[in-house]
């Protein structure tokens, strides 16, 4: 059932449109997911001191799910965990389209979840 309050397609649509350059989009993606749901996100950084922090790695935590993006060479790995009670059954690697889906399913389940959630994560398409 669909939630007219929320629009998964949409959603889909801006996450993909970030990951067109794939240089920039952890820097956006993990901008844009700590502005909207920040007690889910992890940002682990690189860099510093004598050259530009950037991005290392994403990992964003919705109920039972992890989802985690991270930079390898020139390109972006995706993998999906599934746990419950802390005990992580399954870790399967994705390509960054099909990890891009499940995200946004996830997070549209998330946004039905509660008045907030969803407030936050429709803040998040108006970025």
């Amino acid at each position: 059932m669909d939630d007219p309050g929320f629009n998964l397609d949409l959603l889909t649509a801006s996450i993909r449109a970030d990951a067109k350059d794939l240089g920039l989009f952890l820097e956006v993606l993990s901008s844009k997911l700590a502005d909207a749901i920040p007690s889910a996100i992890t940002v682990e950084h690189e860099g510093g001191l004598f050259s530009k922090k950037k991005v290392k790695s994403l990992h964003i935590q919705l109920a039972e799910h992890r989802y985690s993006l991270s930079r390898a060479g020139q390109g972006l790995e995706a993998y999906h965990s599934h746990a419950i009670r802390g005990i992580t059954l399954k870790t399967d690697s994705l390509g960054v389209e099909e990890w891009i889906e499940m995200l946004s399913r996830q997070l549209a389940e998330h946004a039905r979840s509660s008045t907030q959630a969803r407030n936050a994560l429709n803040s998040l398409l108006q970025q």
